[in-house]
């Protein structure tokens, strides 16, 4: 049920659950959880089948509670002819042989206001808009076969339409895939150089430099965050954990960063823990070398959601400590996490902005969240994860989940849709 007001009942000032295709729930990594963010709050949502929910009879204007539309392939859009201004309901059924995707939108401009995803065949969902004065449609996608579009129709009456954006184009952010990935090249030869300056630090024994030039250059390499679906098997072997490895910590394909973590951290003093230094530099390298011959390999698409993507690890592995092995610096690897998430919007900004999406409100949050944790960043040193009281692990929590929450707002609209 896409949603512009409400979605179940909940108010759009205030968080709400996500849900997937087959019910209501959260999920705030949804492909398109929300398409819009601060005066955006268009909620795009699927909550139940129409087909089995009551209901109610017309409104005060006569109009019919939910009008049942067509959205299969040789029919799409039928059974809506006209309409009058406001929130309207329309139960969108699906008559053809395969599930299909169905969205609402102005017919002048191409500007979605709602849009619901896997109409299973013989079921139908709801969709629900604010609509004003003016033309729209409906456009059909089924998952094998080619888009449609229904027949225009005009709305009367008085009011406006409900938030409506313009779906982003692949060509659109081509540019932005670009400005980024000459800043990760550059990025990536700063980290080379603190990985080196590292593992000389280990091969002279200088143990407390080794850890100070530990977290500079795992910083570093965090703040790179929208690169890593890039990376490949070298960003594996780079920042892997020893969790899920048969051998755990004494696995040999324990490497990179979190390895030499262990090492430092434990007093590993011999040359296993040199040789992880070692191939922790070789492997940072490959990866600068790979990344200047392959770095345009990187989808487009992949931009907006990795600034999501960025935040959403930031909460499951640095803040519940999964990643920490010895170090007690997950707070901080939270906040470079969040430097690579601001660094992730920096391209998008003008195709955001294009599309009113307030990137004012998401820098507050961002803020928010880079104060909240500077408040444990004492000199060179971050208080551990584990010590925080209950009260400020609460507000870390809570900036971090409400970022990413907004940030699904921005991976949904540069969410690269099928056009007919």
């Amino acid at each position: 049920m896409g949603v512009v007001g409400r979605c179940g009942g909940v108010p759009l000032d205030r968080p709400f659950a996500v849900p997937g295709r087959a019910g209501c729930g959260i999920r705030v990594t949804s492909r398109r959880a929300v398409l819009g963010a601060g005066a955006l709050s268009l909620v795009l949502c699927a909550c139940g089948a129409a087909s089995r929910q009551p209901v109610a009879g017309p409104d005060a204007a006569g109009e019919p509670a939910a009008v049942t539309v067509d959205v299969s392939p040789g029919g799409c859009g039928r059974g809506w002819a006209s309409g009058r201004a406001g929130v309207r309901t329309f139960a969108v059924r699906n008559t053809a042989a395969g599930p299909v995707e169905a969205r609402l939108q102005e017919a002048r401009t191409g500007a979605v206001l709602g849009e619901v995803e896997g109409v299973a065949p013989g079921t139908a969902r709801q969709l629900t808009a604010r609509i004003g004065a003016g033309t729209y449609t409906f456009v059909c996608l089924p998952d094998d076969g080619d888009p449609g579009t229904g027949p225009v129709v005009r709305v009367t009456g008085r009011g406006v339409s409900g938030p409506a954006v313009v779906p982003v184009t692949r060509g659109e952010l081509i540019p932005a895939a670009l400005a980024y990935q000459r800043w990760a090249g550059r990025e990536l030869r700063g980290v080379d150089g603190a990985v080196r300056r590292l593992r000389d630090e280990v091969d002279a024994g200088r143990w407390e430099r080794a850890r100070a030039a530990w977290l500079v250059a795992h910083l570093r390499y965090l703040r790179l965050g929208a690169a890593y679906g890039a990376f490949g098997d070298l960003g594996e072997a780079v920042d892997r954990t020893a969790a899920g490895l048969p051998a755990g910590l004494r696995d040999p394909r324990f490497t990179g960063f979190h390895r030499v973590e262990h090492g430092l951290w434990h007093g590993e003093r011999g040359p296993a823990l040199r040789a992880a230094a070692h191939r922790l530099a070789a492997d940072v390298r490959a990866l600068r070398d790979d990344w200047g011959v392959r770095g345009a390999r990187m989808d487009p698409a992949e931009l907006g959601r990795r600034a999501h993507e960025v935040v959403e690890d930031a909460l499951l592995r640095d803040l519940t400590d999964r990643t920490d092995h010895g170090s007690g610096t997950s707070l901080a690897a939270a906040r470079a996490r969040l430097d690579g998430a601001r660094r992730a919007l920096a391209p998008l900004r003008p195709l955001l902005r294009a599309r009113h999406i307030d990137t004012t409100a998401l820098d507050r949050r961002l803020d928010r969240a880079r104060h909240t944790l500077d408040r444990h960043h004492r000199g060179a040193g971050w208080t551990p994860l584990a010590r925080l009281g209950r009260a400020d692990r609460e507000a870390v929590d809570a900036r971090f989940g409400d970022l990413a929450e907004r940030l699904a707002s921005v991976a949904a609209v540069c969410d690269v849709r099928r056009v007919p």
